[in-house]
């Protein structure tokens, strides 16, 4: 077999696959023992009817098109090794030559990566936020740790903010009418923590137990959504919450701690982290953003149509979901659809130029995966979605999304070198190097860079 290509575009290939018709004959020999062992002839077995038999009962070029049936794919997928051609779209195979006996032509048309010439990255320079840790960062935590071990107890005195109540909920229609749906018995609520109805906090707060008020809102879903309607609210009961004092017993039991100040010193470094980690993404973001408004990439339409398609029909599964319209979406966003429509596309094709710009850094560089990356990748991937790594691990195999999930760690080291070659300060004006940075947030030393 010889493949040439001819380049139709920036992202667009032809390749032309010559094929002499006796590399073809086992493939025509193939054809003649499957047929043969689906008809029936006096006088032979199934499977061991002669090809002349085939030839007199079926004709030879119903055999000759089952044979190239089953070629085509397999020429096609070794054209493509051959000539390392990474597809981006579905091939248009036409058979321009082909006749018993004689050479065969095919030619396959597809859509390709375009050749990119990446900007000078070196030049790159971007700025991230500081990666300060305030007083009241850490105070914030060491309260939600106190607000684990809190306790509630009864009190016989209006709820105030801080409470934790339940209540009963009950909602009418402008007409008066019970709106169906719109009722709630034995609900535990924060009093102070918003969210839940406009105007429930207010209402709630000055109430004891047994008591009722009505107020006025908007429903925040439902077929009334955005209708006014009145809402009774009754207060069951009031509990006080209250918080441990953070003291050395306490932080005993709350942590494997000895002392406050040692709680504190952890939660300062495990913040600090998470900080450096903001800064590693924020900067990833910003490189990326300045090399793709650098490049000139060339994109296949009919990809960014399909990958538009992909996306609309996405959102319009989480709206469903959200119980949203599109309408009421586009409202809510303050965008008409055809300003949606114009942003979708703008991210669509930044999307498709940055997976471009990264799959050639990674043939550039000759970047490999190796197990324990794509291990780690594949549980991180796991524990990001909620499931138990042995299913999610079990999933990807059965539906083959190995490759996709090493195309992710190859993209994702590619962006990394992108970003250590850029250079990255903070708004204090400290230079980061972001190649010392640990995956939880810490900094390596120079034996752990090696």
């Amino acid at each position: 077999m010889k493949t040439t290509t001819e380049s139709l575009s920036p992202t667009r290939l032809k390749l032309i696959i010559e094929v002499p018709f006796e590399d073809f004959q086992a493939d025509l020999d193939k054809a003649y023992k499957s047929i043969g062992s689906q008809i029936t002839v006096p006088g032979f077995r199934k499977g061991k009817v002669p090809a002349a038999i085939v030839d007199q009962r079926i004709g030879r070029g119903a055999v000759l098109d089952e044979a190239i049936n089953a070629a085509l794919p397999t020429w096609y997928t070794e054209a493509l090794t051959e000539n390392d051609i990474q597809p981006l779209s579905q091939p248009e195979i036409d058979l321009t030559k082909f006749a018993d006996g004689e050479p065969i032509e095919v030619t396959a048309e597809l859509d390709v990566r375009p050749e990119i010439t990446l900007p000078d990255v070196a030049a790159i320079a971007v700025t991230v936020e500081d990666a300060e840790v305030s007083d009241s960062d850490v105070d914030e935590q060491l309260d939600a740790l106190r607000e684990r071990f809190a306790t509630f107890v009864d009190v016989e005195r209006a709820a105030a903010e801080g409470d934790a109540v339940t209540i009963d909920l009950s909602a009418t229609d402008k007409a008066g009418e019970p709106i169906e749906g719109a009722t709630a018995e034995g609900l535990p609520y924060t009093v102070g923590s918003g969210g839940m109805l406009e105007g429930l906090d207010e209402a709630v707060t000055g109430l004891s137990a047994g008591e009722t008020t009505t107020f006025s809102t908007e429903l925040v879903g439902g077929e009334l959504k955005g209708e006014p309607v009145e809402v009774t609210v009754k207060v069951v009961d009031v509990k006080q919450r209250d918080l441990p004092e953070l003291d050395e017993e306490f932080v005993q039991t709350a942590s494997e701690f000895d002392t406050v100040d040692e709680l504190k010193a952890d939660v300062l470094e495990r913040l600090t982290r998470g900080k450096r980690m903001e800064q590693a993404a924020e900067a990833r973001d910003l490189v990326l953003d300045e090399i793709i408004g650098q490049v000139e990439a060339p994109l296949p339409e009919a990809v960014v149509a399909e990958e538009l398609t992909q996306r609309r029909q996405q959102i319009t599964e989480q709206l469903t979901y959200a119980g949203l319209t599109f309408e009421g979406y586009l409202e809510e966003e303050g965008q008409t659809e055809e300003e949606f429509e114009a942003e979708l596309e703008r991210r669509v094709r930044d999307s498709i130029v940055a997976q471009f710009v990264l799959d050639q850094v990674v043939t550039t560089n000759e970047l490999q995966v190796e197990d324990a990356e794509l291990s780690s990748h594949i549980i991180r991937r796991a524990q990001q979605s909620g499931q138990d790594p042995n299913s999610y691990i079990q999933h990807i195999m059965e539906h083959n999304h190995v490759p996709e999930m090493m195309s992710e760690v190859l993209r994702g080291k590619a962006l990394a070198s992108l970003v250590e070659s850029a250079k990255v300060t903070d708004k204090s004006g400290n230079d980061l190097d972001l190649k010392s940075l640990q995956a939880d947030g810490s900094l390596g030393s120079a034996d752990d860079e090696a």
